[in-house]
């Protein structure tokens, strides 16, 4: 059984502003915005599955609906065999020790009248029952664990670097000594090097504890060498799911293609795939019937039409598209 099994998660945000105060005058129905739409994966234990995408795709919230920031429309999301995805706070608080986050931002995700000290120490006087000496011992050994000394203990977000603040994000997201750590879109705000040492850091992580992790990014070099798996989503849906190696060496569905074909070659003599989609994503809040990449795809076809299941082609390879 696996560490994490998602099946047919959705999640749909009503669409509030004028557009949405329009509807309800005119007795509509009032519209929304599928972020999230029929999502099915897997994810083992001690295995980093990347998610990648285009933005506004649904990567992030299919992050904020696992740690449960967010109340999922439908679906399930099984931990460890226990469905997660219905668990109010008080039933969910004994699995946040086992399923932490690390967030794309790490300057908005820290407190900026915490210490280092206190924001580390906060995670292990919520979900442990540690005396306060081994908390403040386990706070220094962290600080070690993340490459961070101890010096910087009783600084704030403001007075460290951008770099030195993610790993502070990291040390607190470990601290629990979590089984499952959703990591969206951690290295984005790092510049070259520091990105570096902190995909380092999190496959050091990786293997010295035990993670499992699921791995947003548009970096698809990083998720390359991170991921076992990657699962590549459009509009709110997989299109296509495989092992890394096979993915990058041949991508199946035509979303993937353009996606592989977009990443930047250093070699100016090195043969290209020169596909590309056209025009925009399209709204999620008024999606067409059928494949949701036919009005891009310069393969679509008319059996197009119909909207193509999520089928297994060949032995763990999940692609979504009639043509393949």
């Amino acid at each position: 059984m696996a560490l994490v099994e998602i099946r047919d998660l959705q999640m749909h945000f009503p669409l509030g502003g004028v557009a949405g105060t329009f509807a309800r005058l005119r007795g509509q129905e009032q519209p929304v915005v599928r972020a999230v739409d029929s999502v099915s994966f897997d994810i083992e234990a001690r295995e980093t599955v990347g998610l990648v995408g285009e933005s506004g795709c649904g990567k992030s919230t299919v992050a904020r609906c696992l740690v449960r920031l967010v109340e999922p429309t439908a679906g399930s999301i099984r931990y460890d065999g226990t469905d997660i995805a219905r668990l109010d706070a008080h039933a969910m608080k004994p699995l946040r020790r086992d399923i932490q986050m690390v967030f794309q931002d790490p300057t908005a995700s820290l407190n900026p009248r915490l210490s280092v000290r206190r924001m580390v120490e906060e995670a292990l006087t919520l979900h442990t029952k540690l005396p306060a000496k081994e908390r403040r011992e386990l706070v220094e050994e962290l600080m070690q664990e993340v490459g961070l000394g101890r010096d910087l203990l009783d600084r704030y977000p403001h007075e460290l670097s951008g770099g030195q603040r993610q790993r502070v994000n990291i040390a607190r997201a470990i601290a629990t000594n979590p089984r499952f750590v959703v990591l969206d879109e951690p290295t984005s705000a790092l510049d070259v090097s520091l990105r570096s040492r902190a995909i380092l850091l999190l496959e050091k992580l990786r293997e010295q504890l035990g993670l499992s992790y699921l791995f947003i990014s548009h970096d698809l070099a990083t998720v390359k060498y991170l991921a076992s798996r990657v699962a590549v989503m459009y509009l709110g849906s997989i299109v296509e799911m495989s092992g890394t190696k096979d993915l990058f060496a041949k991508p199946l569905h035509p979303y993937s293609r353009a996606l592989l074909a977009a990443v930047p070659v250093p070699d100016p003599d090195a043969k290209r795939d020169d596909f590309a989609l056209s025009g925009e994503i399209p709204s999620p809040i008024d999606i067409a019937p059928g494949c949701r990449l036919r009005g891009r795809c310069p393969l679509a076809k008319p059996v197009c039409a119909e909207r193509p299941p999520l089928k297994e082609v060949a032995p763990g390879r999940f692609v979504a598209c009639h043509l393949v």
